[in-house]
This record gives structure tokens, sequence and C-alpha cells, in this order.
């Protein structure tokens, strides 16, 4: 089933366009528009692509996905020929996040970009994230540590590298490394990543800002296991303080311990 016609009115009317202005931007007729909307005919290739370049969408979202299931009017550009598929919503209107099963983090590299596989992914509602697209990644070793072997963190979607927040932890999916869970730093050279694990066993690597495929503003973690009684002494918590660098003086000054 092509959605092309549902898709066509439905961006019109975002841009809050009339028939005769959608006609006027496409340098067509007007009756083309309300037939296209209607189902009643299908554009040529060459119009297809021009619609496609108008809206920076790709031919495949036109045709193959219900872009009306979303909760606002931004479409994410990642390149110049792909989106990252925007805010779905529930019956009820609830943003709809999509889960990255472990069994399925292999097959997601090859995936990511593929509205037909973001599809199938099971999704879940958490209505207390901030705004912004969010996607769920499973956690594997325990090199991100006190977040678990077996924990999802849930993270929002960065738009532009630029806007990387050093010394926060990242999902970031490259070609070479797959998807890892990081605290990102600055490297010496500019166009370089410092790559931080919150174990200090685990060495700090660089990876080029080129070689960044998606990423991914932690916001929260779901753990899946219990914690240890022994993990969550307080003995246990200042000594993970310590070996993450924190100033114990200033966790007192803010009355984290006494």
């Amino acid at each position: 089933m092509s959605y092309f016609a549902v898709n066509f009115k439905y961006l019109r009317t975002l841009k809050g366009f009339s028939q005769e202005q959608m006609a006027d931007e496409l340098n067509i007729t007007r009756s083309r528009v309300g037939s296209y909307e209607e189902a009643r005919s299908e554009p040529p290739l060459d119009l297809l692509v021009k619609i496609s370049d108008y809206y920076k969408l790709p031919i495949d979202a036109l045709v193959k996905n219900n872009l009306t299931k979303v909760s606002d009017t931004s479409f994410i550009n990642i390149g110049n020929h792909r989106i990252l598929f925007p805010i779905t919503v529930s019956e009820d209107n609830e943003d709809l996040i999509e889960i990255v099963p472990n069994k399925a983090t292999a097959g997601y590299l090859n995936g990511y970009d593929d509205p037909e596989y973001i599809e199938q992914l099971e999704k879940i509602k958490l209505p207390f994230l901030p705004s912004g697209k969010h996607r769920t990644f499973p956690i594997k070793g325990d090199s991100m540590l006190p977040v678990r072997d077996g924990s999802y963190v849930v993270a929002r979607y960065v738009e532009n590298i630029q806007d990387i927040k050093y010394g926060r932890t990242y999902i970031i999916l490259t070609l070479n490394e797959g998807i890892v869970y990081k605290r990102i730093k600055a490297a010496e050279q500019d166009e370089m990543l410092t790559l931080h694990s919150d174990n200090r066993n685990y060495q700090p690597y660089e990876i080029h800002k080129k070689d960044i495929l998606e990423l991914w503003e932690f916001t929260c973690c779901i753990n899946t296991q219990e914690y240890d009684e022994s993990e969550l002494k307080i003995s246990s918590i200042i000594q993970m303080f310590q070996e993450l660098g924190v100033e114990l003086e200033q966790l007192k000054k803010t009355n984290i311990i006494s």
C-alpha cells in the first residue's frame, strides 16, 4: 500500500499551504495536486524526486511510511539522503520509544537507516522523558559502571555533533565500533573525540567525528538486575566516586554525603 496520497496532503497542511500554493511551489497545476492527494493518480518519477527534494525526505519515506503518525512537524536530517524517523505516538498521543534488543544490536548497524527495520522494533512509553526523539539501547559489559551489563540506556538523539556536551555520556554508533556507550571528552585535534569508560580498567581511545553515524545523549537508565547489598553501601559509593575522580569536598558541599 502506498502512503503517498495521505503523506502529500499531510505535508502540505503542515506548511499551511492551500492546494494552489503547493502547486505554485512545485510548478504544477492545482488540479494535479488534488488528484495526487485523492489518490486518483500518481506523480511521475521526476516529480516524485522533486517532491522528495522539496521536503528533504527520501522517496521511501513518502511512499512506504505513514508520516501522519508524528507528534510534531520536525523531520531530523542525517546526511544528505536519509532521515531519522520522527517521534511516533500511540493512540493516546503518548510518545513511543523504540527498543534495540540485545539480539538485534548487530543488525542495528545495517538497519539504523532502514524505515522497515526501525518500524519492527518493539516500543515503550515513558511519559517522564524530556522532549526530543528517544531510543533505548542495551548495555553490554562493565566498562560504564555503575551501569551494569544487561541494563538499558534511554537516550535522546543529537542532531548536530557540535551540540556535544563534553564530560557527558552518549550512545555512539560508528561503522568500526558498532554501538558503544561512553563518556565523551574533547581530543587534542578538533576533528577527533576521546571516548572514556567510567571503569578505569578500560583505556580511553579516539574516534574521528566523521565516522559517527548516530549520536544519542543519555537520558536515563533502566536496570534489569537487582543490586547486591555490598554495591549499595556508602563506602562502595564513595569508592566509586573516587575512581571517577569526583572531589568528595564538592559532594559534601551539596549534602550528597555528610
